[in-house]
Parts: C-alpha cells; sequence; structure tokens
C-alpha cells in the first residue's frame, strides 16, 4: 500500500470577469472515480486543502444532467458521501510531498480560483515533478501550474505536453464569454504543448512523471494510468 496526496481546492467559488462570483468548488466524478481506483488497487487517500478547510463540491457535478440521469446523480451522490477523507482534509501548508508516492490533483472550476495562484501547492507540484515520482492533474485543475516558477522564471511545466479543460469545452458549458481567462490559453502561454481530443471525450496524456487528462471523463481512466506507474 503506498500513500497518495489528493490535493484540492478550497474555493467554493469562481470570479467571473464582471465580479459575479459563480457557485463551483471540485467536480465530484474528479475525486470519486480516481479514490475508488486508487483505494481498489490498495492505496490509502490523504486530503490537502489551503488552510485544511474541508474541500466544497460543485452541486452542478451532482446534478441528473452531469450524470446521466437522476438514478446517477444519486448514486454519485451516495459515492462521495462515503469517502471520509474529504471531512478531515490536511493543511497544504504543512505537507511535505515526498512522504507519498504520487500526487493528484482533481479539478473543477475551484482550482481556477485559488490553487492556480497558491505558493503552497506551486512548490507540492515543483518537487513532486523533480522527484520523479506520479503526478496526475485533470480538468481544470492544471490551472494549478500556472502558479509555479522555475530558477529560470518560467514554468518547470514549460515544454511539457499535457491536457486540461478546453476553451471548446468551455464554450459548450456556457462560461467561456464570462471568464477572466482560459486554461487552455494560460496553459499554451505557459509554454506547454497543449494535446486536445474532442470534447467530453476520455483524454489522458502522458510525458515524463506527469498524467494530465482533459475533462471528467479522463478523471478514471488518468487514475488507472497512475496506479499501473505506482507498480
Amino acid at each position: 500500500m503506498a500513500k497518495i496526496l489528493f490535493v484540492m481546492t478550497g474555493a467554493d467559488h469562481w470570479t467571473l470577469a464582471d465580479g459575479t462570483r459563480h457557485p463551483t468548488g471540485f467536480w465530484a466524478e474528479e475525486a470519486v472515480a480516481p479514490y475508488e481506483v486508487f483505494t481498489a488497487a490498495g492505496h490509502e487517500i490523504v486530503v490537502a486543502t489551503p488552510g485544511g478547510v474541508v474541500p466544497a463540491v460543485d452541486r452542478a457535478s451532482l446534478a441528473p444532467e452531469a450524470n446521466g440521469g437522476r438514478e446517477g446523480a444519486d448514486t454519485m451522490a451516495k459515492r462521495l458521501e462515503s469517502i471520509d477523507e474529504l471531512r478531515r482534509p490536511v493543511k497544504l501548508e504543512d505537507v511535505d510531498p515526498a512522504g507519498y508516492a504520487a500526487v493528484f490533483y482533481p479539478g473543477g472550476h475551484g482550482p481556477m480560483e485559488d490553487l492556480a495562484v497558491n505558493a503552497d501547492s506551486a512548490a507540492v507540484l515543483t518537487r513532486t515533478l523533480e522527484s520523479g515520482r506520479p503526478l496526475g492533474v485533470v480538468c481544470h485543475a492544471p490551472a494549478a501550474l500556472l502558479a509555479t516558477v522555475g530558477t529560470d522564471g518560467g514554468s518547470p511545466f514549460a515544454g511539457y505536453r499535457l491536457t486540461g479543460f478546453s476553451n471548446a469545452e468551455e464554450r459548450q458549458a456556457g462560461l467561456a464569454d464570462r471568464a477572466k481567462w482560459l486554461l487552455q490559453d494560460r496553459l499554451v502561454a505557459m509554454g506547454a504543448e497543449y494535446a486536445e481530443a474532442e470534447p467530453w471525450s476520455p483524454n489522458v496524456v502522458a510525458d515524463r512523471n506527469l498524467y494530465t487528462g482533459q475533462n471528467p471523463a479522463s478523471s478514471g481512466p488518468l487514475a488507472a494510468e497512475l496506479v499501473k506507474a505506482l507498480g
């Protein structure tokens, strides 16, 4: 058994371009599906958030339309409720990533609000990348990479092939025109090689020890790749 660190947003909103606070948090499937994959493989999960706040779920991720209907939504809610670790997170600022075999970042719009500018998260990302241990980041969580700065002033993730929530998906979700910035644009500007697949289809990209997924449907397959990497 290995310990896997889940770094999760502590935000319950995303500030849009007009100053409106859009209610959000983490996306349920992106925490639940990987959690189930990791624990089924015998691994232990530790959740960390900025300040150790209990992470808020994006209520939209529990809606029937996000889960194939009411039955799927009810099942997702039950699966989420069963994850005790979400109710007792540790403080991100106290985390030593060297104590974990892998690090995983679930998405949701929350990371666009807090992890995109969080220095403690940036330190975890940079140290994990440098260590060679598996690092998984899915959907909007690659926003956290934007906070990293290397010794040359650029991001240590520049030059990596990766993916994340696409501009097309943000447009289809109805928030692109209201956002201050779009994740795909910022990842490209950071110097990453962005790999886009069809909207909402599973897309997992691996480059060295960095594993990224494009959207909610990619979260389970991404976790499966991390389990393989852990051997």
